[in-house]
C-alpha cells in the first residue's frame, strides 16, 4: 500500500503529470475567458443600440433617385387612370458631404455628416409610342416632378426645382404601397412643354449618417462625391470609375450609361424597386475598439497557452516547483487583462488601454513570479516574455492585410525558440 503511495506521488511530482494538469488548467480557463468575449459583443451591441437612437435623431442612411418625369394617362384597356414615369436623358450629381460632429450620449459617440447634393440634368419629349395610348387619353397638364427619398425629416433645406428661370417646390405625397420605406416628393403641375430640352438643377442639404446611396436614373448619368472623411467604402450595383482616398478625405466618381444599367428609361404603371441597383458610400469607421477588443480576445487561449508554457519550461530547468494554484492565480490574471483592455478602452482609446492593461498584468505577473522563484534572473525573463507576447498581439490587432503573414511567421519563430530551448530537458523524470 505505501509503495502505491509512492507511486502515485512519484508520479504526480513528474514532468508528464505537471503539464498535463497545466493543459487542463488551460481548457478551464476558457470559460472565463468566454465570459469576458460575451461581455465585449454585449457592450458592442449596445453601442451600436445607442448610435443608432442618437443618429435617428440627427439624420440616418440618405438614399434618394430623380427627379423624375410624371405623367398621368388614361388607359383604355383597364379602364383606369394610370401613370407613366420618364427619367432625364442627362444627369449630374455633384455631392459634398461634410463630417458636421461627433455626437455624445452618453460613454458613446456616433459620427454624422452634412451633405449637399446637386442634381442637374435634361429631359426630352416623352414618348407614348410603344403603348399606343392616344393623345387624347395624355394628360399632359397634369405632368410633375417626382423625386423619391428617405430621411425626409432630416432635409434641412428648401426642396425646389428650377427649369427654365422658374423655381417649382415639391410636396411630400402619401404613398399607395404598405411597407414603403422611401417619401415620394412631388412637384406643382407644369406644363409639358417647358421641360422639352430645357435643362433642370435641383438642390438638396441633408443630416446623415453611416452612408449615401444614388440610383443612376440617368440615361447617362455623372456622379460625384467629395468629403473630407478619410474611411470609404464603395458597394452597390456600381463602383466608382475614379477614386483618390488619402487621410484628408476622398473624391470619387461615376459614369453610367444606360447600357450599364438593367432598367428602361421609361416605367408604366407605378415605380419598381430600384433600390438595388444604387451606388453607395459608407462611411465606415474601419476597426473600431470593439471589434479591436473582440479580435484581442480571440488570441486569449494563445496568451494563456504560451505563458504557461514559458512558465513550465522555467520551472524544468530551474528544478523549482510551481503549484497547480499559482498557475491558476497566474491564469486568472492573464484572463483579467482583457476585462481590463475592454473597461478601459470605453473611456479612452484602445491603444492607450492596451498600454495600460497591459503594464499592469505584466508588472503583477512579474513581481508574482519574483516571490515564486525567489531570484531575479527568471522573473526578469518571464516579464520580457509576456512584454513580447502582448506586443506581438498589439501588432496582429492593428494589421488588416497582413495580421494572418505575420501571425504565422511569430508562430513559426516562436516554436522553434521552444524546441531550442527544450531540445535538452529529460522528459522521464
Amino acid at each position: 500500500m505505501e509503495h502505491q503511495d509512492h507511486e502515485m506521488k512519484t508520479f504526480f511530482q513528474t514532468n508528464t503529470a505537471k503539464m498535463m494538469m497545466v493543459g487542463f488548467l488551460t481548457l478551464v480557463l476558457l470559460i472565463p475567458l468566454f465570459f469576458v468575449q460575451d461581455l465585449i459583443t454585449e457592450r458592442s451591441q449596445r453601442k451600436q443600440e445607442v448610435i443608432t437612437e442618437t443618429t435617428a435623431k440627427w439624420g440616418g442612411e440618405v438614399f434618394c433617385y430623380g427627379p423624375l418625369l410624371k405623367v398621368p394617362y388614361y388607359d383604355n384597356t383597364t379602364k383606369q387612370l394610370q401613370t407613366a414615369y420618364f427619367f432625364p436623358d442627362k444627369l449630374a450629381t455633384d455631392t459634398e458631404v461634410k463630417m458636421a460632429r461627433t455626437l455624445k450620449r452618453s460613454i458613446y459617440r456616433a459620427n454624422v455628416f452634412s451633405a449637399t447634393i446637386t442634381f442637374e440634368g435634361r429631359f426630352s419629349n416623352p414618348d407614348f409610342k410603344s403603348l399606343q395610348i392616344p393623345e387624347e387619353n395624355i394628360r399632359w397638364e397634369e405632368s410633375q416632378i417626382v423625386f423619391r427619398t428617405t430621411n425626409v425629416s432630416s432635409i434641412n433645406s428648401e426642396v425646389k426645382i428650377g427649369i427654365n428661370g422658374q423655381k417649382y417646390a415639391f410636396e411630400p405625397t402619401a404613398s399607395d404601397k404598405p411597407n414603403d420605406s422611401m417619401a415620394t416628393l412631388e412637384s406643382a403641375r407644369l406644363p409639358i412643354a417647358m421641360l422639352a430640352g430645357q435643362t433642370f438643377k435641383m438642390q438638396l442639404k441633408y443630416n446623415g449618417s453611416h452612408a449615401l446611396s444614388f440610383v443612376p436614373v440617368g440615361k447617362t448619368t455623372q456622379a460625384t462625391v467629395n468629403s473630407d472623411w478619410h474611411s470609404p467604402s464603395f458597394s452597390g450595383y456600381f463602383l466608382p470609375g475614379t477614386q483618390t482616398v488619402s487621410p484628408q478625405g476622398f473624391k470619387a466618381q461615376w459614369n453610367i450609361l444606360y447600357f450599364n444599367r438593367p432598367f428602361n428609361q421609361q416605367q408604366f404603371g407605378s415605380l419598381p424597386d430600384l433600390s438595388k441597383y444604387a451606388y453607395k458610400v459608407d462611411l465606415i469607421t474601419p476597426v473600431d475598439e470593439y471589434q479591436q477588443n473582440e479580435r484581442a480576445s480571440k488570441y486569449g487561449f494563445l496568451v494563456i497557452g504560451l505563458t504557461f508554457l514559458v512558465f513550465f519550461l522555467i520551472q524544468t530547468m530551474s528544478k523549482i516547483n510551481i503549484h497547480i494554484f499559482q498557475y491558476s492565480m497566474i491564469g486568472i490574471a492573464l484572463v483579467l487583462f482583457y476585462a481590463l483592455l475592454i473597461s478601459i478602452t470605453e473611456h479612452s482609446s484602445f491603444t492607450l488601454a492596451y498600454a495600460i492593461a497591459g503594464t499592469a498584468i505584466v508588472s503583477m505577473i512579474t513581481l508574482y513570479a519574483y516571490s515564486i522563484l525567489q531570484n531575479r534572473k527568471f522573473p526578469m525573463l518571464i516579464g520580457g516574455a509576456l512584454s513580447l507576447i502582448y506586443a506581438f498581439l498589439f501588432v496582429i490587432i492593428q494589421l488588416e492585410d497582413y495580421a494572418l503573414l505575420v501571425g504565422s511567421i511569430g508562430l513559426f519563430a516562436i516554436l522553434a525558440a521552444v524546441m531550442f530551448y527544450s531540445r535538452n530537458i529529460d522528459w522521464s523524470k
